[in-house]
């Protein structure tokens, strides 16, 4: 750092990369503190690609483990991606050098945020990440800062701006999960390899770093239970819409005695709720604190402009030499989640049979439901054109889930039962 003025090194020139350029090019005295900041060297894949924005002027480096290491930069930014890597070796670089670190990779640290937070703290180097969830919407700092006087019990939300945007126009235009996925890919919405987003595994990294912040824990996110929307149909979006809901890819985290609970899951959200209203690529949460109540927040989750900013704002941070842990807590004080016993844990459930029109059905699978101690709480019958059989539909009361899935695989052994069941929880928000 030279007096006020402060020297970034980017590594990662993508979308969100060219966005903070943009910015700092156009707003150098951006700091609350009166600070000033400019890009002084630069790292990506490839020096030659053709971008929207200049790069001819500033110090280039093939390998962001030198950037990270220059001592011509006092902030290094990492948006690289990946949770290993070029990105994890030049985020540990820096730390052991005792330069500060603002990364947007979600990836990173919900896999190795732990670790990374130890070696922040033992060369006193800030680690910073709020554009890592809910890119320009500030959930991060809503917990990392905000809720230090409260104790979090659980968080929910959607955090998945493709998902969201494919559920909500597989609805509007009553069209199929492949049709609206190849359309958001045309668009720019999805990747042309769309795992991450759709299978759920981008959701899960960004509510293991949201958890490990409302309860104080190690970032773990292999404790995550993870189911993506590639197998939601327009059937269930219609069905479960007849029943009052809405169909949503929900994160969720929750703390209780038995331990912290971490999931992803395609669930159903009253149409009234905030959720259900959450439409397109935006992002929404739920944060439940013992004193403070239920907060909610919504805005954009990705994005050139917004996830710049919330990369600019912990730059802010940095600049104005704000300190805290990263996780709460100090790194030696954070533990795993502790996973809860799937016996223990309950729910209400959507469940969708595809039977043969027979008689004796319907009185089939609610007297095998009732002998497993299974309530149901609303029942629909309602036969769709085109299908190979009738769909029987039913929410229940709340059930251990261990009980729920043996009912369920019970009643697909019945004769009449011509599919596998689908099952999609009902949100607890």
């Amino acid at each position: 750092m030279s007096g006020t003025f402060w020297r970034i090194g980017v590594a990662g020139l993508g979308t969100v990369g060219g966005g903070l350029l943009n910015f700092l090019a156009d707003s150098p005295e951006f700091a609350p503190a009166g600070g000033r900041a400019a890009v002084t060297g630069v790292s990506a894949r490839s020096r030659s690609r053709p971008r929207p924005f200049d790069i001819s002027n500033l110090p280039w480096f093939d390998d962001p483990v030198a950037l990270a290491l220059s001592d011509d930069n006092d902030i290094f930014v990492e948006l690289i991606g990946g949770s290993d890597g070029p990105a994890k070796a030049a985020v540990e670089a820096a730390l052991k050098a005792g330069k500060p670190v603002v990364t947007a990779n979600k990836a990173l640290i919900a896999e190795h945020g732990a670790e990374l937070a130890r070696l922040a703290e033992e060369t006193g180097a800030p680690l910073l990440f709020e554009a890592a969830v809910m890119g320009g919407t500030p959930a991060v700092k809503m917990l990392r800062e905000a809720m230090v006087g409260d104790t979090v019990r659980s968080v929910a939300g959607i955090l998945n701006g493709t998902c969201n945007y494919i559920l909500t126009e597989m609805e509007a235009g009553e069209r199929a999960f492949a049709d609206v996925l190849a359309e958001a890919q045309r668009l720019g919405y999805a990747e042309a390899e769309p795992t991450m987003d759709v299978g759920g595994f981008d959701a899960a990294h960004k509510i293991s770093i949201l958890a490990a912040l409302a309860f104080g824990c190690a970032p773990t996110y292999a404790a995550a239970e993870i189911e993506g929307i590639d197998q939601i149909e327009l059937l269930d979006i219609k069905l479960a819409k007849d029943l009052g809901y809405r169909i949503k890819l929900v994160a969720s985290a929750d703390w209780s005695p038995d331990g912290v609970s971490v999931r992803v899951h395609p669930s159903l959200a009253p149409l009234s709720h905030p959720l259900a209203q959450a439409g397109g690529a935006l992002n929404a949460l739920f944060i439940e604190g013992e004193r403070i109540g239920r907060i909610f927040i919504q805005g954009p989750g990705a994005g050139s402009g917004p996830t710049a900013a919330a990369v600019a704002a912990d730059i802010a941070d940095v600049m104005t030499r704000a300190v805290r842990p990263v996780f709460q807590k100090p790194a030696a004080a954070l533990r795993p989640f502790t996973p809860v016993d799937p016996s223990k844990t309950q729910t209400r459930a959507y469940v969708r049979f595809m039977v043969k029109d027979e008689p004796g059905v319907i009185a089939a699978v609610s007297e095998t439901l009732a002998e497993a101690g299974v309530s149901i709480e609303s029942f629909l019958q309602k036969p769709v054109e085109n299908a190979d059989g009738v769909p029987i539909v039913l929410t229940t009361h709340a059930v251990s889930e261990s009980v729920l899935m043996a009912a369920i695989l019970q009643i697909e052994q019945l004769p009449a039962v011509i599919a596998k069941p689908r099952l999609l929880r009902i949100a607890r928000i």
